[in-house]
């Protein structure tokens, strides 16, 4: 990864002496973050994932204030321990936030400026992806959503996410030209030996929604999925589990929220999303049970191919997740309010009267926001502590 830097010194004697100084520890950040920092003027910055204004001496304000206009927001400005550097950057981020904007000193130990400088590249990574993200509304949430719908228009203007309405005329036409491509997971489900002709309807559904992927340039899209059931009969799960496994961001029931959280936590932790309903909930220990039908195939260290639960038909997967670590997340569609939780996922579970993927997990964060201040009931999981990133996430908003 490339990383964008103004550098910025005064243009006196001691700005040579500056450079001297500086540039190797440039070189020292670049061996310790793994990413390459490429001087840029201040026109051009906006062109990298993450850029940071190296601030290489005192006397530098008026130089950086000429150019501010021109800089992308928020500034974090890199700083060092001589030459006036913290100083002229004290000043520069006060000018900031007195003019309502966003900003930080990046200063400290080669150790603690570096790792701050994967938290944030990180972070800006992510905005810049999701930044034009087209997801596409396949049929109206389920009726039980009631809390989950989203204003694509406003979707638009406050993130700059694309809503995209499908017809499920047009999802129902492509389910019946009965065509998928072959690829890894299809071929892994198809070799788990369970019914094969409910295996193949289950994969003429995947094959339909890749299509309307592709055909409408989706980066996720979410589907109106038990409506399947009186159709076709079968379930959507086998379909939005390959799709999350391929990095199309694929969500249950019509649910916009789900699905932008999904793509929220995905881009922040490059890894597979498990979508589910909290099941019960135990205050006194802080410990929640999650379970759903589906979740990416590239997620659970193994899997079965079972009915869907509510039905009882069709195609759905009860996965073994690794014990550990694990992060919680959920947003309102506008990205307005969220939660997020570290935890450790403790158990996974077999019961009947659940969903087929079922987890216990120990959370870091109070259990009591399920049950007093919750962001609808579908929430997302990932393996790996993430929660920071999350919160370093919506500092920035």
């Amino acid at each position: 990864m490339k990383i964008g830097v103004y550098y910025v010194v005064a243009g006196t004697a001691s700005g040579g002496i500056a450079d001297k100084g500086n540039f190797p520890w440039l070189q020292t950040l670049s061996e310790k973050t793994g990413f390459e920092f490429e001087i840029a003027d201040a026109a051009h910055l906006k062109d990298y994932d993450f850029a940071v204004e190296f601030i290489g001496s005192g006397g530098t304000e008026g130089f950086f204030l000429k150019e501010l206009d021109k800089l992308p927001q928020p500034c974090f400005l890199l700083t060092t321990g001589a030459n006036n550097s913290l100083a002229a950057s004290m000043e520069i981020l006060s000018y900031l936030r007195q003019h309502g904007l966003k900003g930080e000193i990046l200063h400290g130990s080669d150790d603690f400026v570096a790792g701050r400088l994967k938290e944030l590249a990180q972070v800006f990574r992510a905005k810049k992806r999701l930044n034009g993200f087209r997801l596409g509304r396949v049929g109206e949430p389920s009726d039980w959503l009631i809390a989950s719908g989203t204003d694509a228009d406003l979707s638009k203007q406050y993130n700059n996410i694309d809503i995209l309405d499908v017809t499920m005329e047009e999802f129902f036409e492509e389910i019946a030209k009965k065509q998928y491509l072959e690829n890894t997971y299809t071929r892994l489900i198809k070799s788990k030996n369970f019914a094969s002709e409910e295996v193949e309807k289950a994969l003429y559904i995947y094959g339909a929604l890749k299509r309307i992927a592709e055909k409408y340039c989706l980066d996720g899209l979410t589907v109106r999925c038990f409506d399947l059931l009186d159709t076709v009969r079968s379930t959507g799960c086998a379909a939005l589990a390959i799709l999350n496994s391929e990095g199309i961001y694929a969500s249950c029931e019509g649910d916009v929220p789900a699905l932008v959280s999904m793509a929220v936590l995905g881009e922040l932790s490059g890894k597979p999303v498990f979508m589910a309903n909290p099941s019960r909930i135990d205050t006194e220990h802080n410990e929640i049970v999650f379970a759903h039908c589906t979740l990416p195939l590239s997620m659970p260290r193994d899997f079965e191919i079972m009915t869907h639960y509510e039905s009882q038909s069709g195609v759905a997967f009860r996965g073994k997740l690794q014990e550990g670590p694990v992060t919680v997340f959920k947003c309102d569609g506008l990205m307005k309010r969220y939660f997020v939780s570290g935890g450790t996922l403790t158990e996974n579970l077999s019961e009947f009267n659940l969903c087929r993927t079922q987890i216990k997990l120990h959370l870091d964060e109070p259990v009591s926001y399920f049950l007093q201040d919750s962001i609808g009931n579908h929430h997302l999981i990932v393996e790996g502590d993430y929660s920071a990133l999350v919160r370093e996430f919506f500092r920035w908003r």
